[in-house]
């Protein structure tokens, strides 16, 4: 089930974009609008917007707690396949007591199809919220063709969904609390640039309290990342949506 809502907003230079959400919390959909954020008394986006927050660590490291530290080492071990570049991000300070995260940038041929972003956050007295001490927030977003954005976009919402579900399932990562909000968003252009292409893409926003290694969670999230862009899936049960990008080579390729 879903529910969601569009909307049409004219840009100055002739483009219109269109702007679908459907909320999720544990498989179940929630109205769009509703807070799926595991942050009381903060909306949805706060805590993936929070993601890029600029500023460096404070944690030294006598203050990090034996099991953040593991964690940590957890982290460092995931492995990614060659088409995912992934490189630290200054993590967010204010959500929890420690933090770290990474980002992601998915590559065809050299050109980017797809981007993301997971936080690890840690507070050793817990949240009554994440039903536990960790959370894990991620955020993807990708290319994917203008027609399956125009025809299909309730279809799409629970797609992007189970792609977090299955890439979860198929790194043996145990999670609850699950929340999160697939957001679909598609632009066509009028008048003078009429002859530009329209555009779409797919943007997902979750968070999960993980449980057991944290190497199968990071590597769950790359998989994410990859099955959003469209490649070709390498974890078992994994499926993926083709892009407009790998159309093209396709097409060029013959």
């Amino acid at each position: 089930m879903w529910d969601g809502f569009s909307s049409g907003s004219p840009h100055q230079d002739g483009r219109e974009s269109r702007i679908a959400r459907w909320d999720f919390i544990d498989h179940e959909t929630i109205f769009a609008g509703q807070a799926a954020s595991p942050y009381l008394g903060k909306p949805l986006d706060a805590y993936c917007v929070s993601m890029a927050t600029p500023d460096h660590s404070r944690i030294t490291p006598s203050l990090i707690p034996p099991d953040f530290e593991r964690a940590l080492r957890e982290i460092a071990k995931a492995q990614f396949r060659t088409e995912i570049f992934v490189d630290d991000l200054p993590a967010p300070q204010r959500i929890a007591p420690h933090a770290t995260a990474i980002q992601g940038e998915v590559t065809l041929d050299g050109v980017g199809i797809g981007s993301g972003r997971l936080v690890v956050l840690h507070d050793p007295d817990g949240e009554e919220a994440w039903e536990g001490t960790f959370r894990c927030v991620a955020y993807v977003r990708a290319e994917i063709e203008p027609e399956h954005a125009a025809d299909e976009r309730a279809v799409l919402a629970e797609v992007g969904w189970s792609y977090l579900t299955e890439a979860l399932a198929a790194r043996h990562a145990d999670y609850h609390a699950a929340s999160g909000a697939i957001t679909l968003v598609s632009t066509q252009s009028f008048g003078s640039m009429a002859d530009e292409p329209s555009r779409a893409h797919l943007e997902i926003r979750a968070s999960w309290s993980p449980t057991g290694n944290f190497q199968a969670h990071v590597e769950a999230w790359a998989d994410l990342l990859a099955a959003a862009s469209g490649l070709e899936p390498i974890a078992e049960g994994v499926s993926s949506l083709p892009s407009a990008r790998q159309r093209n080579l396709k097409a060029e390729r013959g």
